[in-house]
């Protein structure tokens, strides 16, 4: 069985979410998706609308998800590939080069993402047309 492991906040889920998970699980057998908490999305000064196991319950309805963690620091992603011995970590390319070191562990592969949206597009967009 080829294990993939990819991380992200995953708040005000969109398609271009379920375009990567959907991209990231055909790339194997068993996808699990590593979602930031809220203290760890502080720490990098994101402040997120959905609560952590909001966010949880929507991924773990998507049926490309095999498994959600919760990722609490930026140093926890070689502790996971050895603890789930995943074989393909995948990130989106606005990523690409940021997490080679992995490729000592695994193999790191970098996905295109849905150009058109993202969840900050999304959030500038409502911000802007509330101030209209």
């Amino acid at each position: 069985m080829k294990k993939v492991i990819t991380y992200g906040t995953f708040d005000l889920l969109h398609y271009g979410h379920i375009n990567i998970l959907k991209r990231a699980k055909e790339k194997g057998d068993y996808l699990i998706v590593a979602i930031s908490t809220n203290e760890f999305n502080e720490k990098k000064g994101k402040i997120c609308y959905f609560s952590y196991e909001e966010r949880k319950k929507l991924i773990e309805s998507i049926r490309y998800v095999d498994l959600v963690i919760p990722e609490n620091s930026w140093d926890q992603k070689v502790s996971d590939i050895q603890e789930f011995k995943v074989d393909l970590f995948v990130m989106g390319d606005d990523w690409e080069g940021k997490f080679d070191y992995l490729s000592d562990y695994c193999e790191v592969l970098y996905l295109n993402r849905t150009p058109e949206i993202s969840t900050t597009k999304i959030k500038n967009e409502l911000a802007f047309n509330l101030k209209v």
